[in-house]
């Protein structure tokens, strides 16, 4: 089985670029998709051991985490070696799951897979781009979102160049979503005979 890592910066197309991978019968596994869970259920506790007052109601509340970390910058590292190993744990049950059914591909889709320092645990690394003021015009339409509030977000990632460079594929969302996916469906067209080693080398 060959994992694809999905990545790239805040507003630039993961969504549309996953949706395409499963419209191709391949299963994602959505890293962001599984915090918001963690934030509901098994994460809690410890989150609000280490930011007293930021849950309501047995759940995290983001706005009040969010302003916590803005507050103290270094609670990112806390935060992070709450949530990270039990993020693992999700994607590892997924990749299995996917592995035991004999599926060629599975994807995770990990926003911050380069700034985690983990694009070894996946076979391919893709990633999807587009002109910087495409990517804050995307952004800047999201509820709650501003100019400052983008910056700050951007300077704690990787710089879009830089992702560029390390990945094996890169695909332009900046164009039509069918151009998009059709980018996406070359990929997997060329990837399709490459044997994986990432399952069984960091995840069986």
């Amino acid at each position: 089985m060959l994992i694809i890592g999905l990545t790239g910066s805040i507003g630039m197309g993961k969504s549309t670029a996953a949706a395409r991978f499963k419209a191709n019968g391949i299963a994602v596994s959505d890293a962001d998709k599984i915090v918001h869970d963690l934030y509901r259920g098994a994460a809690v506790d410890a989150i609000e051991a280490a930011f007293p007052a930021v849950t309501n109601n047995g759940e995290v509340d983001r706005q009040k985490l969010s302003a916590a970390l803005i507050a103290e910058p270094a609670g990112f590292k806390r935060l992070e070696a709450i949530v990270h190993p039990l993020v693992r744990m999700v994607q590892k049950t997924f990749l299995r799951a996917e592995f035991e059914r004999g599926a060629a591909f599975a994807v995770l889709e990990i926003p911050l897979l380069f700034e985690t320092g983990i694009s070894h645990l996946v076979d391919v690394v893709v990633t999807v781009s587009a002109p910087q003021e495409i990517q804050r015009q995307r952004v800047l339409l999201r509820p709650g979102m501003s100019a400052a509030k983008l910056d700050n977000l951007l300077a704690r990632q990787t710089p879009d160049g830089e992702k560029r460079a390390a990945s094996h594929f890169v695909v332009d969302t900046g164009g039509s979503i069918e151009q998009s996916g059709l980018q996406v469906d070359r990929i997997i067209a060329t990837v399709s005979d490459r044997p994986g080693q990432a399952y069984e080398s960091y995840w069986s």
